[in-house]
């Protein structure tokens, strides 16, 4: 009796061990996690001082291009925040570019050209229009750390054009959208006579050659920008963000 009891457990375990390697084999292999510096590996680099005297203008702008890419297509980069704050924080900031932009909540930066901290320098204004303080950043920015591309950033849409187009009144406004009806006198007719907020193609021509107009005024109103940009050794350039794509199209 115990013989036969014997053989029959051995049985039992031969079959169950049969039946644990088959199931094991139907199991996909699990490959083993990457090691956190190859996982990092495309995570984008930290401007530092020596990143940034190596980057030209025109490698500058071809980096925002393709950041703005990555922004419509929604294939942003993952950024370790933390150590982005860390990094510039104790060895101090080197950005790559200045953006004069809008206070337009819809065009923030950093977001539509996929960058990160201490990457960009931005100054916000309604109307993207410039000024005595404006320049004085600029040139800061430029002369002393080093950045080499400004970019004047406009939109579609825009809230202070359309205030300029209807020479709208209203307290210090006034006098900061009386700096965008050059450009409001400029702009032809467009898609019919009305020259009002109510045109939207219209605002976008104004928006647009106010843009310009802003370029203009940095090179005419700053020697020391002037001067670098005739140098080379800075560029200055004008863009037009699409609100409803989050496309940019530089100039």
């Amino acid at each position: 009796m115990n013989k036969l009891y014997t053989a029959s457990v051995g049985k039992l375990s031969v079959l169950a061990l049969a039946l644990a390697l088959s199931a094991c084999a139907q199991q996909p292999v699990k490959q083993a996690a990457a090691p956190a510096a190859a996982q990092s590996a495309s995570a984008p680099l930290i401007m530092t001082k020596e990143r940034q005297q190596k980057i030209t203008a025109d490698q500058a702008l071809q980096m925002l291009k393709e950041g703005n890419a990555r922004f419509v297509s929604d294939q942003t980069h993952d950024r370790d925040h933390p150590a982005h704050v860390k990094t510039t924080g104790k060895g101090g900031q080197y950005p790559l570019a200045s953006i004069v932009n809008c206070i337009d909540s819809r065009t923030p930066p950093s977001l539509v050209f996929d960058k990160g901290i201490g990457d960009l320098f931005v100054a916000s204004v309604a109307g993207n229009i410039i000024n005595p303080d404006i320049l004085g950043s600029l040139e800061y920015a430029s002369k002393v750390a080093g950045t080499k591309l400004i970019v004047v950033l406009g939109h579609t849409h825009c809230g202070a054009v359309k205030g300029a187009c209807d020479n709208v009144a209203l307290g210090n406004l006034t006098q900061l959208l009386a700096k965008i009806r050059p450009a409001v006198d400029a702009t032809p007719n467009t898609h019919g006579s009305d020259r009002s907020s109510k045109n939207h193609h219209f605002v976008d021509a104004v928006a647009h050659n106010n843009v310009h107009l802003t370029v203009k005024d940095i090179m005419d109103k700053s020697a020391v920008l002037r001067e670098m940009a005739q140098k080379g050794e800075i560029k200055i350039v004008g863009a037009m963000l699409d609100v409803e794509t989050g496309k940019v199209h530089f100039e």
